[in-house]
């Protein structure tokens, strides 16, 4: 299985990565739900924390990127401080409009304000394009619980074969599937800015002889009242 992960961590994130700290088996685990999984697609992934550290209430949550992916717009989570982690390209990239990239966000951390007592749900949303070259790829994406008491590395990435559920602590990831539309994510989803002409359908045939015929008998009905008057004065 051919996977993107982050890798050039600082030594205290990649430790970290390594290992699980203070983590047992959970029934819920740190998920990522993309909106579109295609390649060169613009997707919305929405990770979502369901339990605590063995119990702790959770302060903070890291999501680190994977490499390939370089623009990443988190969306606000009013509990939280929001803060994204830049780190150089070893070397220039352009992207897809021609613009060259020196710096990728490396990872997008939430800082609760008030600590997410455990048993309560939140989710965090990251916005991105997913890479056009990596059609058949995982893009794995790391994320470090940090608790009141202790963290819990949600790192794990399953060996060619392995099933991701058979893990203890498996990081959130997704399969990229085949490219939509024009290849750019441009397809069906997209609709038009552009204002549009109101079309006025016009009336059918059948529709204007039925309204003939109605009128008609109006005016029929009329007409012998009035005849019908006109003798009773006589």
């Amino acid at each position: 299985m051919n996977t993107r992960t982050l890798t050039r961590l600082g030594a205290p994130t990649a430790a970290l990565a390594l290992v699980a700290l203070a983590a047992s088996p959970a029934a819920a685990h740190v998920t990522g739900t993309p909106t579109t999984t295609a390649a060169g697609a613009f997707t919305v992934v929405t990770f979502s924390v369901g339990h605590g550290c063995e119990g702790s209430p959770t302060t903070g949550i890291e999501i680190q990127v994977p490499e390939g992916v370089n623009a990443v717009t988190p969306t606000r989570n009013p509990l939280y401080e929001l803060e994204k982690n830049i780190e150089q390209l070893d070397e220039p990239i352009t992207d897809t409009h021609g613009n060259e990239v020196t710096e990728r966000v490396a990872s997008v951390t939430y800082t609760a304000d008030t600590a997410l007592p455990d048993g309560q749900r939140d989710t965090f949303e990251l916005s991105f394009q997913i890479p056009e070259d990596a059609e058949g790829e995982t893009l794995a994406f790391p994320t470090i619980q940090t608790c009141e008491r202790g963290k819990t590395g949600w790192t794990q990435i399953p060996e060619d074969g392995q099933d991701a559920e058979e893990l203890d602590t498996p990081a959130p990831s997704f399969v990229v599937t085949a490219a939509e539309g024009d290849g750019h994510g441009h397809g069906a989803e997209e609709s038009s800015d552009e204002p549009t002409e109101a079309t006025v359908e016009e009336p059918s045939t059948g529709m204007v002889g039925w309204a003939g015929l109605v009128l008609g008998g109006l005016g029929l009905v009329a007409g012998g009242t009035a005849l019908a008057r006109s003798r009773t004065r006589a």
